[in-house]
């Protein structure tokens, strides 16, 4: 089907001025980017003409930190991407997801990151290899594959845990070579790079050294490192200078996540880690950074725990739960000395609020801090915390209300920034950036603060993350170009999500094209499904279709 839109503001993602255009998508493709006035429906044989006049067309926006990747599979429409104009997600993140994996390593993660993803009954795992999860994203179900496009980084966390189990410990020779060659394998069959989770176990095990050597094999193949590192609140400058340090000395491309400056210990020191990060890049280290544009963030409620605590998986964390002796010394570090789990900071109940629960009778606890259930059951908020982790079996998700907007609108303008939401798309009250991240950038910071023009902002979440990802002509508007794109009203784009309500979809999207194909259609849903998993190819650039090393 040929489409031509007409009559368009051109903000084609490379940050360069808007002009008026016509754009013809013919299947996949953009067929043809013109001045405006210039094609007809007749000369080109469109099928279909869309009147933009008002409405920027843009590339469609890349979300740098998804945690899609049981979602796009489970609730296929993904609405809550796809109403946000995001055509491209990067999963994989935080060190934890579902390949590779054996199966005994796969039960551990379905429970470790529950309250990221669910963790469906009756579902049909039929993957281990990253390569066999990539197919199961672009195989036909219901007369569609995926909603959107989706690259994928291996997690380290979970090649830990295939290797070396859940517990702590250095690995020996063999098993730190079996680790990197586990990270080979996955990337030659498709991933793009390699993520951690270093507040989260079995990742946060892992020495500088042991993760040197995963460096310098994802490097080798032309691969970035995407860490969650080990601390967004005390020590946060050591965390950030340990990985520039990583990717300066193994030579691996290093990609920030949610680049932040959290707790109160950091309130406005945004520069003290952009002039880390400039200094780097002057010294031609390869770094780039996303940000999510809100202040809370959101995590597991076991996350809080110590790492000491976790070791071993579900059970053995349970166990020292219930040890009054451990568990003691579980509240001596949360409370007193700040867990590690914790970015070293020592918890602070009102800042905890439950936002999904596994277990049906917890559900009365969803939207209220562990503070405000400790005053409601005459409790002390450690005992709360434990209860709930028990009776959740660890499957509690939490918003965590620590960040400060001056760091956010400082990051945000760095040369270097891309978007990503974080968005947990679970749980009876999620954090409304699953839901609003995109439009919130275009209307919030861009219009309405003037923060960064539109042309900048749209580069910031399309074309530069593009060029990170190494993806094969996508992310920007041009001819030969994968028919990725999106239209909207520049006047009254705006994020509805909010922490009460945060299922809404965004005001002022009229289209999203993925892969040629509408899937928002004059701002409702389509229901259709074109996305493609995106794979490392043998020369290094990130297309569809099957690997070719």
């Amino acid at each position: 089907m040929k489409t031509l839109i007409s009559n368009a503001t051109l903000v084609d993602g490379t940050g360069t001025d808007r002009r008026p255009a016509d754009v013809l998508l013919d299947g996949a493709v953009i067929a043809a980017v013109v001045d405006a006035g210039t094609l007809t429906a007749a000369e080109t044989g469109a099928d279909r003409v869309i009147d933009a006049t008002g409405l920027v067309l843009s590339p469609g926006f890349i979300d740098m930190h998804a945690h899609s990747d049981l979602q796009l599979l489970v609730n296929r429409d993904h609405y809550a991407k796809l109403s946000q104009g995001v055509t491209t997600e990067l999963l994989g993140q935080d060190g934890l997801s579902y390949a590779p994996v054996d199966d005994t390593t796969l039960a551990g993660v379905r429970e470790k990151i529950a309250g990221w993803n669910d963790n469906p009954a009756g579902f049909d795992w039929n993957w281990r290899t990253v390569g066999e999860y990539l197919d199961r994203l672009d195989a036909e179900h219901d007369g569609g594959r995926i909603a959107t496009n989706a690259a994928y980084v291996v997690p380290q966390g979970t090649v830990r845990a295939m290797v070396m189990g859940f517990a702590e410990g250095d690995p020996t020779p063999e098993q730190q070579q079996q680790m990197q060659d586990v990270i080979r394998a996955a990337m030659e069959e498709g991933a793009v790079g390699m993520s951690s989770g270093l507040t989260y176990t079995p990742g946060m095990y892992a020495q500088t050294e042991e993760l040197a050597g995963l460096c310098r094999t994802v490097g080798e193949l032309g691969g970035f490192y995407a860490p969650h590192h080990r601390s967004y609140g005390k020590g946060a400058l050591g965390a950030y200078a340990e990985m520039i340090g990583l990717s300066r000395d193994t030579g691996c491309a290093l990609h920030l996540s949610h680049a932040t400056m959290n707790f109160a210990e950091n309130k406005g020191r945004a520069g003290e880690l952009l002039e880390l990060i400039d200094e780097a890049l002057d010294q031609g280290v390869d770094i780039t950074l996303d940000t999510y544009p809100y202040l809370p963030g959101a995590t597991t409620l076991s996350a809080i725990l110590p790492s000491w605590a976790s070791s071993g998986g579900t059970e053995a964390t349970l166990a020292r739960l219930a040890d009054p002796e451990t568990r003691a010394r579980i509240q001596e570090a949360v409370e007193v000395y700040g867990s590690d789990g914790c970015h070293g900071v020592v918890a602070e109940w009102d800042t905890l609020e439950i936002s999904g629960v596994q277990n049906p009778a917890l559900a009365g606890y969803v939207g209220k801090t562990v503070r405000d259930i400790a005053a409601e059951t005459k409790q002390e908020p450690f005992d709360v915390f434990a209860q709930i982790l028990t009776e959740d079996r660890l499957g509690t998700g939490i918003l965590q209300h620590v960040g400060h907007e001056e760091n956010v609108q400082a990051i945000m303008k760095h040369r270097t920034h891309t978007g990503g939401s974080d968005g947990l798309l679970v749980g009876a009250k999620p954090h409304p950036r699953a839901w609003g991240t995109f439009p919130r950038y275009l209307g919030h910071y861009s219009r309405d603060l003037g923060l960064l023009s539109l042309e900048e902002m749209v580069h910031h979440l399309s074309g530069r993350p593009a060029a990170r990802l190494k993806l094969h002509n996508r992310g920007l508007v041009r001819e030969n170009y994968a028919a990725d794109v999106v239209l909207f009203d520049p006047e009254t784009i705006r994020d509805e999500a909010t922490f009460e309500k945060p299922r809404q979809a965004a005001s002022g999207i009229q289209y999203v094209f993925v892969n040629g194909t509408a899937a928002i259609d004059g701002g409702k849903a389509t229901g259709t499904r074109a996305g493609r998993a995106l794979r490392r190819s043998s020369d290094g650039l990130t297309r569809e279709g099957q690997h070719d090393s």
